[in-house]
């Protein structure tokens, strides 16, 4: 056992320096509130400063600088800088009134005399005319100096209550979110500039609403025609795998049936992917002839005319035009497979295409069922559908669309900024007219040349 040695004092560690405390001036935020104010200030202060000028020099102008000195006889004795009236002198000094009172009634003052009165008069004049300016520059700079902090506190109560509907839509716009589109700032006052803002956030908003709902819309409505087909492959594989008894003919059908909802699920994206690509505009810009693309899709599509008994009439001229060539040949192909598919047996189709008041048109018109006129605004909109008659006696499951042609049709026609006119025919049927911007001159040599050098 060994003996502790002694043991080391414990040290405490040395206390803390001081907090210094340090000062940082920070300048306030420039708000447009402290600018309107600052700009108000200023504004005031160069106005008072020049009022103050002006003033001034109006007051020296009005001092008299001179002053005809008369005796009681009338004569002109001499000038002095202050006024005389009838021989009695308005001085400001004992001095002047003894220098310048003759020694008796009867007596005229002496050339002398009138040298030292007219002396002291004019010092006496200089003397008053600059006490007077003095005293009225002083008491204008403390007058526009109190002015000067009153503008301050008057120009932020001002500019704050200029700013008050600012500060409504602010608070408004940061309450609002996605699920609240519906609320609406609704600016009440003058119609001034502020409530054309307040107006124009409110149409901006109903108008984000409106995509947000068409948003969910949509989604809600791919959601449902996705599951559809699945539900439906699936269905035809379990039955085929669960019959003990099939046969390779009976196996092969059930193929052939997932097939086609496969097909029809293919045929479902690619037409939402062209929606989304004709809603989100367009990147570059090509020329391109509405005639020819049209004349392209007729000939891709004579067969089904043909299995259906259609007329087909076609007048098809040089329509020049810019945009997406692809985009605008699927617009051509929904268009005419719409006036194809919704038809009558033995019905007609008329396809125009060229050029009116310098802006390339295309028009698809068909016969077919009577479509109600209140509901012609649902076939642009996607995946909505008429009655089933809508495609006519005898078509069949082929014939059912997906509910998107027309809708793709509307947003590439949005995509190239075309107008897009549609009416219902008494007899029946739908005719669509687009209408493309209007082109510059080069464009048709352009096209020309390109169909030139295809040939």
């Amino acid at each position: 056992m060994t003996a502790a040695g002694p043991q080391s004092p414990i040290i405490p560690p040395p206390p803390p320096p001081p907090a210094r405390f340090r000062f940082r001036f920070r300048a306030p935020r420039r708000t447009v509130r402290l600018r309107l104010t600052l700009l108000y200030v200023g504004l005031f202060l160069a106005s008072a400063a020049c009022l103050l000028i002006i003033t001034y020099f109006l007051v020296a102008q009005q001092l008299p600088q001179t002053v005809t000195l008369r005796t009681s006889g009338g004569a002109t004795a001499g000038t002095a800088g202050t006024a005389g009236t009838g021989g009695q002198l308005v001085t400001g000094g004992v001095g002047v009134a003894t220098a310048c009172s003759p020694p008796s009634a009867n007596t005229l003052p002496t050339a002398a005399q009138m040298n030292a009165c007219q002396l002291l008069l004019q010092q006496e004049a200089v003397g008053l005319r600059h006490n007077t300016l003095d005293q009225l520059l002083i008491e204008s700079g403390v007058a526009l100096g109190i002015m000067a902090v009153a503008s301050v506190g008057l120009g932020w109560l001002m500019a704050g209550r200029v700013l008050r509907p600012l500060r409504t839509m602010t608070a408004t716009a940061r309450r609002i979110s996605a699920r609240s589109l519906h609320q609406r700032i609704g600016m009440t006052g003058p119609d001034d500039e502020l409530k054309e803002l307040g107006d124009t956030f409110d149409q901006l908003l109903g108008r984000l609403d409106a995509s947000f709902r068409a948003q969910r819309q949509f989604v809600a409505n791919a959601s449902h025609e996705l599951r559809t087909p699945l539900a439906r492959q699936r269905t035809l594989l379990e039955v085929a795998l669960r019959d003990r008894q099939a046969t390779n003919a009976s196996l092969r059908t059930a193929c052939e049936r997932a097939l086609a909802a496969g097909e029809q699920q293919e045929r479902l994206i690619a037409a939402m992917l062209t929606l989304a690509r004709g809603e989100r505009g367009l990147d570059t810009f090509e020329p391109f002839d509405l005639g020819v693309i049209a004349a392209d899709v007729l000939a891709a599509q004579h067969d089904d005319a043909d299995a259906r008994g259609l007329t087909v009439t076609a007048d098809l001229g040089i329509a020049p035009a810019l945009g997406d060539p692809r985009l605008a040949e699927r617009l051509v192909a929904n268009l005419t497979d719409n006036a194809i598919r919704y038809n009558v047996t033995g019905g007609k189709v008329e396809i125009t295409a060229g050029s009116r008041d310098g802006r390339p048109f295309l028009a698809v018109s068909n016969s077919g069922p009577v479509i109600p006129p209140d509901q012609l605004s649902r076939l642009f909109q996607p995946f909505q559908r008429l009655e089933p008659g809508r495609a006519g006696p005898g078509s069949g499951q082929r014939r059912s669309g997906l509910g998107l042609g027309l809708a793709i049709v509307s947003a590439i026609a949005a995509a190239h900024g075309a107008e897009l006119h549609a009416v219902t025919r008494a007899a029946g049927g739908l005719a669509v007219e687009v209408a493309f911007p209007p082109q510059p001159a080069d464009t048709a040599a352009r096209v020309q040349g390109r169909a030139g050098a295809l040939v």
